[in-house]
């Protein structure tokens, strides 16, 4: 397996992708969020001082995956077609995971677009956080599944989190 984003001088380049066939993509990544007991029942009881923190944090996921090739240096932009960002409570865990689902009909792949929306919407729930627990952490940020393309389907086999197919 070679990179394909560096040129045989080494240097780093973006790839062409113009003599890919279009297909449908989508990728969905997952990443988690521990806090303490108290910041978690805040959050779920809406009760924190800046607001909605879950509605802010999708909203913030949808808007980081739709940026993604301004983040990222050697992205492609991307027509995106579906962008959802939704949230599980993890009570035991004391823990909110982010799932990010990004789709397009193109020539690369939303890997990235999903796990940049996962990555804002989780660095926007610290952001909203913060005064009430500094000590979250941000964990398990990962690409769970994507299709399309010339190399097709991937499923993550977990790697130790338990929880991918």
């Amino acid at each position: 397996m070679e990179f394909t984003h560096f040129d045989s001088e080494g240097n780093a380049r973006m790839v062409d992708v113009g003599g890919k066939e279009e297909t449908k993509r989508e990728a969905t990544a997952r990443g988690k969020i521990y806090m303490s007991r108290q910041c978690l029942d805040m959050v779920t009881q809406k009760t924190v001082a800046k607001g909605d923190v879950l509605g802010v944090a999708r909203v913030a996921g949808i808007m980081g995956a739709k940026r993604t090739a301004d983040l990222i240096p050697l992205c492609h932009v991307l027509n995106l077609t579906k962008l959802t960002v939704d949230f599980q409570i993890l009570e035991e865990e004391c823990a909110i995971e982010a799932i990010c689902t990004a789709r397009t009909t193109g020539r690369t792949g939303v890997e990235m677009e999903a796990l940049t929306g996962v990555s804002a919407a989780l660095l926007t729930i610290y952001d909203m956080c913060k005064a009430v627990d500094r000590a979250m952490e941000l964990g398990h940020i990962h690409l769970e599944h994507k299709s399309g393309g010339r190399s097709g389907d991937f499923y993550n086999p977990g790697r130790g989190r338990g929880e991918n197919p």
